[in-house]
Formats: structure tokens, sequence, C-alpha cells
């Protein structure tokens, strides 16, 4: 069950350590559950004949054992499946754990890859199938697999020569099994994968569905829906009728050989051979050895498709994942916020690269715009900024500190940044301003002054126990900004990355939303990444870049003056000096 594999099972095994006390309690009572299938297969042989005799008093005495034997399975059987359940969905949800912590680590460019709706497949439906293949593995295959040992150990002591007659069996079944078992895991990766596909259409379209209702696109997207749902029907089917060959395969070849064994074991019985007390054991037994088997076919079934889901989690790990910090990393006290970059050269593609020998120097609370086409590599700058990626060539520093020689925890204490898409997680306001962070009440009303949301908030059914929708949609665009600037303060950065933080809000949203920025400004140093040159104009120092490379630098009305870039850009959105 455990052998080596590409989705790699064994490496389980170390997280069964920490149980190893309900490990041992859970094998105790198995055994127990075990030995007794010998001592009942024993006892039908004895009830067997008396009951062709007519021996009541010897019928009732042998009944009143087996029920007692019975009782006694049937209590180790619990204790058995009770104690053992506690690791192995300890083991599950200690998996599920290792790959959310992994995923976090991930470097984001890798992330952006995946889908939303494979991802969230794999840490729920892929996780809790290899918990229950976990559980199964413990609770139900290994008391099978010793159930055979031991009942056909009790075989061979009745009749070796009729025991070994149903060996010729074994390798049969055996081979089938695995063949089975093979195509069943392609059978099921695939399926899977057809879920997953599934999974991020279904998000697509929850997410889309305002722009699909507004170009009429229902019957399109039903269309496209409708296909994924055939193509995830058509994998599905294919596994479940492989599944539903082997059964009466396998069960044909062992109804055959029970009747062969019934026909040998009479002529033994005629020959003198064996006795009908000996043969009624011994077919006690065997038929003892069907419910294991076909426990043992299932669960090899499903352990192969465990396999496909543990190898989609796996893959997750072959990720790339963000740069850890540095052993020896420099300490960083409260940062004032001077930034340089120097001779910094980044590409997302060998043969294009994105920012070309970037070289910045920018002063403490100086507020500096970043403007230019898209693909020019604003974006690519702050997330140099915040670690989220490395140059190939060329270093970031903060207060003379190298970034990458830095806690990445305690870089982004001093960096807080508002995006153009704001993301929150469903909660009350104050949750979504603290973000995880360990704050007090007082600090995040100060924070919510500041960014200009004290008054809307208070003004809400709760204040700031008022529960926000998944991402925010019971709150105005507006509103949700004023939040997100709030949550960013709230630490107290030195540097605050603004990127389009008004670009989709109305003129009077817009302007709650802009004195709620320049009071978030103060004593800070900002950088703004702007495509509306209206919102920058008052900036310290506007930087233009294009194609990766610095084709200007100044105040608006120096730019201006110039004639260059930045003014052929202000023409297009009639902005004059």
């Amino acid at each position: 069950m455990f052998s080596q594999s590409e989705a790699g099972f064994r490496r389980l095994l170390p997280l069964l350590k920490p149980h190893l006390r309900q490990l041992i309690w859970g094998g105790c009572c198995m055994l127990i559950y075990v030995a007794c299938w010998p001592v009942l297969a024993w006892l039908a042989g004895e009830l067997i004949p008396k009951i062709g005799d007519g021996d009541l008093i010897r019928v009732s005495q042998v009944i009143v054992l087996a029920l007692i034997v019975f009782l006694i399975q049937k209590v180790a059987q619990f204790g058995q499946d009770t104690i053992l359940a506690r690791p192995a969905l300890r083991i599950s949800q200690d998996l599920r754990t290792e790959i959310f912590i992994k995923l976090q680590k991930i470097e984001l460019r890798a992330i952006e890859k995946l889908s939303t709706g494979d991802i969230t497949y794999r840490l729920t439906e892929d996780a809790d199938r290899v918990g229950e293949v976990i559980y199964k593995t413990i609770q139900d295959t290994t008391p099978c697999f010793l159930q055979l040992i031991a009942v056909f150990g009790y075989m061979l002591f009745i009749d070796w020569q009729l025991s070994l007659a149903t060996l010729f069996l074994a390798p049969l079944v055996t081979i089938l099994v695995s063949k089975f078992g093979e195509k069943v895991m392609i059978a099921a990766e695939r399926s899977q994968k057809k879920v997953s596909d599934l999974a991020g259409l279904l998000g697509e379209a929850i997410q889309g569905l305002p722009l699909i209702r507004a170009y009429a696109a229902e019957d399109w997207m039903l269309n496209k829906f409708n296909q994924e749902i055939e193509l995830h029907r058509n994998a599905k089917y294919r596994t479940l009728k492989l599944l539903a060959l082997q059964h009466p395969v396998i069960g044909f070849i062992e109804a055959s050989g029970i009747l062969a064994i019934l026909a040998i074991g009479a002529a033994r019985i005629q020959s003198g051979g064996q006795t009908s007390q000996g043969f009624s054991s011994f077919i006690a037994a065997l038929l003892m050895l069907i419910d294991p088997i076909s426990h043992l076919t299932t669960n090899f079934n499903e352990f192969q498709q465990g396999q496909a889901s543990l190898k989609r989690l796996r893959a997750i790990e072959q990720e790339p994942i963000e740069q850890e910090d540095s052993s020896n990393y420099e300490k960083l006290t409260k940062a004032r916020g001077k930034i340089i970059l120097e001779n910094v050269t980044f590409s997302y593609e060998p043969t294009k690269k994105t920012l070309i020998n970037l070289n910045l120097d920018i002063s403490p609370g100086q507020v500096v715009a970043l403007v230019g086409p898209s693909g020019a590599g604003k974006s690519t700058i702050f997330s140099l900024l915040l670690r989220f990626l490395k140059p190939q060539k060329g270093r970031l520093f903060l207060d003379g500190h190298d970034l990458f020689k830095l806690k990445s925890s305690d870089l982004r204490k001093e960096l807080a940044i508002v995006p153009q898409r704001i993301t929150v997680f469903s909660g009350t306001i104050e949750d979504a301003i603290k973000f995880g962070r360990n704050t007090t009440k007082r600090n995040v009303i100060k924070a919510a002054t500041v960014a200009n949301a004290h008054d809307f908030i208070m003004e809400m059914p709760d204040g700031y126990q008022t529960q926000l929708e998944e991402r925010g949609t019971n709150i105005s665009g507006g509103q949700l900004q004023r939040i997100a600037i709030a949550r960013a303060v709230l630490g107290d950065p030195a540097v605050l990355l603004l990127d389009e933080a008004t670009s989709a809000l109305d003129a009077e949203a817009e302007a709650a939303v802009q004195l709620g920025l320049s009071q978030a400004m103060k004593n800070r140093t900002v950088l703004i990444i702007a495509h509306r040159l209206s919102t920058v104009q008052e900036a310290d120092q506007i930087i233009v870049i294009d194609k990766g490379v610095i084709c200007d630098m100044g105040n608006h009305d120096e730019l201006m003056r110039r004639k260059g870039r930045y003014s052929e850009l202000c023409s297009r959105q009639l902005i004059r000096q």
C-alpha cells in the first residue's frame, strides 16, 4: 500500500510518530478483533455437524460461545475504529495545513498562473480523499490484511493441501486488481482535473456574473459550462465503468474458486482425508476471506484515486517559493523611508526585460509618482520593493539596508500598499482594518480617522462591528477604498505604496478617498502608480517609465516645459500646463 510512488504516500509515515500511543492501543484492539475470526471459524465447524446430529445441548453451548466471541470482537472493533480515527484524521489535517503553509510561501508569479478553483479543489476535495485513504488504510485495510493472514493460517492448520489449492486463485486476483488499479488511477486523475477545471469556470462565472448579464452572454456561458460538465461526466464515467467491470470479473473468479474448493473438499471427505467437521470449519474460514478481499479490492481502488489526489497536492510543493529570510538578517528599527534602487534589472521572461538598469533615489517623506504606459514596469517596482520578486541584477535599499538581507516581516511592516483592486475578507469592519494584527480598538479608530473612514463607519448599523459580506459587496467602492487606507496606515508604515487607488471611483467618492490619502501620506515616503495624471500633479517628483527605463523625471511644471513623453501623455488626457 505504501510502496514508493510519484505521489509519495510513504512520506506521510513520519506524520504517524506523534500518535504512537494511540496507534499502539488501536493496534491492540485490532489484534483482538482479528484473533476472533479463526475462533469463529472453529465454532462454525463445531456447530454445523451438531445441528445435523440434532444435539441441542451442544448447539446451545456453541451458540453462547459464539455470541461471547462476537461481543468481544465487536467491542474490539469499536475501540479500533474510534481510537485509530483520531491519528488518521489528524494526519489529514496536518497534510492540509502543510500544503496551505507551502501555498502561502509560493512566489506570487507562480500563484497567478494557477486557477483559484483548481487550488480550492486540491485543498478541499483532494485533501479529503487523501484523508479518507489514510483513515481506511489504518482502520480497514490493515485489519483486513491481518484477517486474511490469521484466517488463512487457520485454514493451513486444518488442511494444508486444500489451503494450497486455494492459493492458485490469489495470483490471478492480485494481477487483475493491480491492472484495474492502474487504470482507475489514470482515469481518476483525469476526472479530478476536469472537476478542477469546472471549479475554475464556476469561480469565473460567479465573479463575472454582472459582466455576463451586461453583454447578454448567458447562453454563451451556459454552453461553455455544459461543455465542461460533459467533459467531467465522460471522465467520471470512464472511472465508474472500470470499477463496475472489476467487481463482477473478480467476483466470478472468487465464486468459481469456492465451487472448485467444495468439489475438492467433497472428494477429500469421501477418501477419508478430511472430516465433515474439519471441512465445515475450513469452508467457514474460506467464506471469511471473501469480505476482506472485497474490502481490499475496493480500498485499493480508492488508494489509487487517493494517489492521484496526493500527486496533485504534491504538485503544489514543486512550485518555486519566495526567498527565505537570511539566517543572519539585518535588524531593521523604525524606518525613515529612504529608498534606493541601484542598477535594477528584472525580467519575467529570459528574452524580454521588464526593467533595465533602473536607478532611483527617493528621500524620506517624498511623494513620488510613477507614470507611463501599461507594461512599462511600474507595478514590477512595487513587487520588488515588497520582495515578491527578486531582481536578476542590481540591489534595492531601505534606509541603507539591502532588502534581501532584511527579515521579510520586518520589511513589510514598514511598507504598506493600497491596491487598485481592494480585497477584504468576510468579518467585521474592525477585523478588516486589523487584518490579523494584534492592536487596540483605539488604534483602529485612529487609523480609520486618518483614512477619512471613521464617520461613515459610525453611521453603519453596528459601527466597527458591522459585518462585511464577501468581497465587501455591502459597502460602496469609495468606502471600501478608505477601509483599505486605514488598514495600510494602522501599522504606521514608513512607506506607502498607492496603486491607482482612485481610478475606479466617481468624483464624489474620489474626493473622500483623496482626503483620506492626503492625511495618510503625511510624514511618509509615498510612491504612487497613476495612469490618471491629474491625480499626481502635486507630487514632489514624477518619474516617467517606458519599456523598463526612466525616460524623464521632475515635477509636473518641469516635465511639461520639456515637451517630452510626460507632456505627450498629459495632452492625451487634456491636461495642460
